[in-house]
């Protein structure tokens, strides 16, 4: 078998009428309103995230509180800590010794 770089190339090597249509200019939408153009069997493509709004691609974190709880969280966190500098220290025991 041939190998071919262009992605034409090879649909056209492919089994015919088993294959769905392949468009060269499929368009993806952002939900932050970017649109790129792509390869895909569809021709219209909606996304939720893309590289312009993830927080890994631009450097800024934006947190999704659902219900609060973001805010739960920091305050078991603080009444942990709270907690933890009131507990007195325990005393060491000694080791036990066989009889």
């Amino acid at each position: 078998m041939e190998i071919h770089r262009n992605t034409v190339e090879i649909y056209r090597i492919m089994k015919p009428n088993i294959h769905p249509q392949f468009n060269m200019t499929a368009t993806v939408t952002c939900a932050c309103g970017v649109s790129f153009v792509t390869g895909s069997t569809a021709t219209e493509l909606h996304t939720e995230i893309c590289s312009a709004c993830h927080p890994f691609y631009t450097g800024k974190q934006k947190l999704l509180d659902a219900a609060g709880n973001v805010d739960k969280f920091k305050k078991r966190t603080a009444t942990a800590t709270s907690i933890k500098s009131v507990v007195k220290v325990k005393k060491e025991r000694k080791a036990r010794t066989k009889k």
